[in-house]
Parts: C-alpha cells; structure tokens; sequence
C-alpha cells in the first residue's frame, strides 16, 4: 500500500482529490492526511514518512517548490497538482517529476499513478528535485547551517529547520523540525547571538522561537504562542509588545 500527504491551500482541492483516492485506488493508495500549507506539510511528511506527496504549487506564504528546502534528503516522490499552464509545467516535465492540472480527474491521476510505481523503483527524487529547483531558479536558502557546539564536537544544523531553543540551566536544547533534540554545551544568549534576528525572537528568558514557525499568538490565558508542532511557548509580558510588531512586520 501506497502511503501518501496531500498539500494544497484550497480544501475543495484536497477534499476532491481524497475522495477520488478513496473511491477508485483504496487497494493500493491511502492518504494519511491532507493539510493546507508548506509548514504544516513539512510536520505531516517527517511525523508520517509518505512515500508519495501530493504538492500544489500556487500557495500563499509559500508556494509548493519551498518544500524542498525544509529537507536535506527527499525520500519521497512529488506529484505536483496545479491550476496554471505556465512555464513551470515545462520545468516539471523536464525533471521527469509528475504533474497534474486542476480540475483532477480520474483518468490523469491513474496515469500519474502508474508512472510513479514504474519509476518509483530506478529513479533518484532528491537528484530530480535538485534539476528542478535549479531550473526554476527559486530563492535559494540564504541561511545556509549553524555549527551547534556539543559535548563531543559540532553538529551541523539548516538554520531553517530549528524550530525553538530553550534555555536548560548554562546549556541549551534545540528543537528541529525533524523531531529531533540537540543538547549543547552554550547558553541561550549565545546561540540568540548565532541565529539572524530576522528570523528568531526571544519571547521569553527562556525560550527562542523561529518565527517562521510561529502558527498562533493569543492572548487568552496570558500571552503566548503555539508553533507548527503543538508546542506552546509563554511570551513573557515586557517583550509582548516588540514581539507583535515583529510578527505582523509593523516594526519594519
């Protein structure tokens, strides 16, 4: 059995092609879940390990080709769903990536489906991945890795796959995206100084956060943030003020 991700922003989309799995390929495809952004794809793909994921391009925030830069290996095939005939249909066709255009139909998606169990087993996704995002010349990843001083050397981290830092005494826990947890051998002041302030915030004496990964803010209850994972951090009440203005960019 096929296991698979849908992301797309429009629920219609991800209802439609759901359901359409389910009526005409429950015997070798199944849908783990369907979520409506970039962010919350890159949680699904790494909790659930698909091995296929179905990725709409025209999103907003960030569109289907910024997936890629959450991972450093791309174990799992992409077919891509998109509702514009433009140049990047070229781009995919060229990278032997598979495609289908909205609306969805029944015939399109078998066809998909048999290409990628034909090529599924004598093909290389992270080297298609690397042809198309060189063709489509995306922004590439400006942050590039962290070295994180451990106990017993150095880890190399992508600075876009920290999630949060917390503060543990004189030492530090980081966070990933992965699910992963790092111990170093610094303190929170130290790793705040490594990271681009552009990007992380120190909500709280004991906690930074990767903005980017920031999912709600409220007020209910004191204020506080719940990031992409589920994992809700206090904002400390003297940095509310200058953490609002950064997350809605009226600082800037």
């Amino acid at each position: 059995m096929i296991t698979s991700v849908i992301i797309d922003d429009e629920p219609m989309a991800r209802e439609t092609l759901k359901k359409m799995v389910e009526r005409y390929f429950s015997d070798t495809l199944t849908v783990i879940t369907a979520v409506d952004s970039v962010k919350e794809g890159v949680f699904a793909i790494y909790q659930h390990r698909p091995e296929l994921v179905f990725l709409d391009i025209e999103m907003p925030v960030e569109n289907g080709f910024q997936l890629f830069k959450y991972f450093q290996t791309i174990d799992f095939e992409v077919i891509f769903t998109t509702a514009y005939k433009n140049y990047t249909i070229e781009a995919i066709k060229v990278s032997a990536l598979h495609y289908l255009l909205k609306p969805i139909n029944f015939i399109d998606l078998k066809e998909a489906l048999n290409l990628f169990q034909k090529r599924q087993l004598n093909t290389n996704s992270n080297e298609r991945i690397e042809k198309l995002l060189n063709t489509l010349n995306p922004v590439s990843d400006s942050y590039g890795k962290i070295a994180l001083p451990t106990f017993d050397g150095f880890q190399m981290e992508k600075v876009n796959h920290i999630l949060y830092c917390e503060a543990d005494q004189n030492y530090t826990k980081i966070f990933t995206i992965r699910g992963d947890v790092v111990l170093i051998s610094k303190s929170l002041g130290f790793i705040e100084e490594q990271l681009p302030v552009e990007l992380f915030f120190r909500v709280h004496k004991s906690h930074l956060v990767n903005m980017n990964f920031v999912r709600t803010y409220s007020k209910a209850g004191g204020h506080h943030v719940i990031l992409e994972n589920g994992k809700r951090i206090d904002v400390a009440s003297r940095r509310n003020e200058e953490f609002v203005k950064a997350l809605t960019g009226k600082g800037q």
